[in-house]
Formats: C-alpha cells, sequence, structure tokens
C-alpha cells in the first residue's frame, strides 16, 4: 500500500460514469482495496433435529412441526455458524479498510461481498472496492465502507447523506418435514399453501431484518438502504427420524447504512420542467391560442 501511494497513481474497480460520477462531488479514486478471510465452517450449534419432537404430545412423528431460527439461539438453530458468517465477513471488510486508510482514503465504495470454496478446504471471505478521497478534507477513522455503485454514492451525497458502513442481516431457519408438511406435497394434494415451508421462509427473513437493523443501530446511522438480499434452501438428513428430512434457510440481507450530514435545496434548485406534446393537432391549436390578436 505504501509503495502503490509513493507511486502517484491508482486503480480502481470502477466505470467511466462511475468515475465521472465520483469525481462530480469532489472525492477522487485513491486505489483499489480488498480484504480476505479463510475460515473453517463446522460446528453449528446442534446435531438435533429444530421441531421433530414437537407436536402430538411429543411423539416422534409429530402433526406439525416447529421452525427454529438462529436469532433465538436456541439448541439446533445454527447459531454458531452464523456468528462465524458475521465474524468472517466483518474480518474481510475491516482489512479492506485498513488497506483504504493506508491510501489516505475516507472510505470504499462498489464494495463486493464475495463467498467462495478454498481449494485447500474451507471457505474465503472476500471484500473488494474501490478507495475514495477529498482532497482537502481531514481523514476520517474507521474509513466508511459502501456497496453503492459510483453514480448512486454520488446522488447520496448530492442529497445530504453520507456512507457510514456497510450493514448485515444473516439468519439461518430450520424446520423438520412433519406430517401436515408431507401430506401438502403430496402429488395430488392439488394446489395449495404449504404452511410449513411459508413460516420457515417468513421466520428466517424477519430474523434476517431484525439483524440488520441491529447493526444499523451499533453504527449509529440513520438508515439502511440495501444492497442485496439472497436466500439459499437446502434439506438433510434428520438425525432423529429415519427417511425424514429437515429443510434449512439462510437468508442474507446486506445494505449500506446512511447518515444525514444536511439538507439539500437540490429539489429547490431543479429547473422547471418542459413538456412537449406529440400530437401535431394539440401543437397547431396551442400555436393558435399563443398568437397576438391581429386587428382588422
Amino acid at each position: 500500500m505504501a509503495e502503490i501511494r509513493r507511486s502517484g497513481t491508482w486503480g480502481s474497480a470502477l466505470s467511466t460514469n462511475e468515475f465521472a460520477a465520483i469525481r462530480g462531488t469532489g472525492f477522487e479514486p485513491a486505489g483499489q482495496v480488498l480484504g480476505a478471510a479463510v475460515y473453517n465452517v463446522g460446528y453449528t450449534g446442534g446435531y438435533g433435529c429444530p421441531g421433530a419432537w414437537a407436536g402430538f404430545s411429543g411423539f416422534g412423528a409429530p402433526y406439525a412441526g416447529v421452525t427454529t431460527v438462529s436469532g433465538g439461539g436456541l439448541f439446533g438453530s445454527y447459531a454458531p455458524v452464523v456468528e462465524t458468517l458475521y465474524e468472517a465477513r466483518r474480518l474481510a471488510i475491516a482489512r479492506m479498510s485498513e488497506e483504504c486508510a493506508e491510501l489516505g482514503g475516507h472510505g470504499v465504495v462498489g464494495v463486493s461481498l464475495t463467498i467462495g470454496r478454498f481449494p485447500a478446504g474451507g471457505l474465503e471471505f472476500k471484500a473488494i472496492g474501490t478507495a475514495v478521497r477529498a482532497p482537502g478534507m481531514a481523514l476520517s477513522r474507521p474509513p466508511f465502507t459502501s456497496g453503492l455503485s459510483g453514480q448512486d454514492f454520488a446522488k447520496l451525497i448530492t442529497d445530504g447523506w453520507v456512507p457510514v458502513g456497510l450493514a448485515l442481516g444473516i439468519s439461518i431457519g430450520a424446520r423438520h418435514d412433519d406430517w401436515l408438511t408431507m401430506n401438502q406435497t403430496r402429488w395430488g394434494s392439488g394446489n395449495a399453501e404449504v404452511v410449513g415451508y411459508t413460516d420457515l421462509v417468513n421466520q428466517t427473513r424477519h430474523d434476517a431484518r431484525e439483524q440488520l437493523e441491529r447493526d444499523v443501530a451499533r453504527m449509529g446511522a440513520d438508515g439502511v438502504v440495501v444492497n442485496t438480499m439472497e436466500m439459499l434452501v437446502r434439506e438433510k438428513e434428520c438425525p432423529v427420524q429415519e427417511h425424514r428430512h429437515d429443510h434449512i434457510v439462510e437468508a442474507t440481507t446486506i445494505g449500506t447504512a446512511i447518515a444525514r450530514f444536511g439538507s439539500s435545496s437540490g429539489a429547490a434548485e431543479r429547473p422547471s420542467l418542459a413538456i412537449l406534446s406529440l400530437d401535431p393537432q394539440r401543437r397547431q391549436a396551442a400555436r393558435v391560442r399563443l398568437a397576438p390578436e391581429h386587428g382588422p
């Protein structure tokens, strides 16, 4: 980073339009920055089955199971693996921010958070973006991070808002395929809602949203603009009941926490919009109405 800074050149992942938009707000690129962490994700928080013993008096073949989510912290709710997903992503973001600080940047725009398989084993969590700086402005610590594009960053600054940091909302929900779910997914059940799956998706998404709001509050921001919302669904063999399955949903929401730093006068300064009708008869009628009257 020191060599790059001394070289007087910079790299970026910006498009031409993004570069022009950022320059229009007084910022300039400082260089491309990267943070990575490779984690082995093993213990998930329990080897039981969520909901396999719920229902009719606790028998092993319940009529209606229950949904557990990681935010509840219950046994078998995958809370430890979610903590690892948070820790790995935040570590990658922190290392990217460190590179930004070493380049003299005020923050990072266009951050891309990815997860990939590491050939030697484990998962690689990577954060990559473009550090930007505003010449003459005092450096802030830590630098802000943002998943916004260059154009969106420029719109945000122009309207009196500033990015604070990347906010994360992660939740994993699990539900045992009980008798009710099995009956509702049979080929002869017709067009009907699968109540268990609806409950699983709703609770997991709701928990991810709550985790996102807590992350925004932790940063002291006013709100969040969401960049990505992802949901992965998989099933696994039930460890309690033979020939049964549990369904797992992982919901991830990533956004940019923002805070207001000033009031925008852009709306008042915008000129009125001229409207031209494409109908030739209406244009002729308008010309007649606007033409000055001539005396005899």
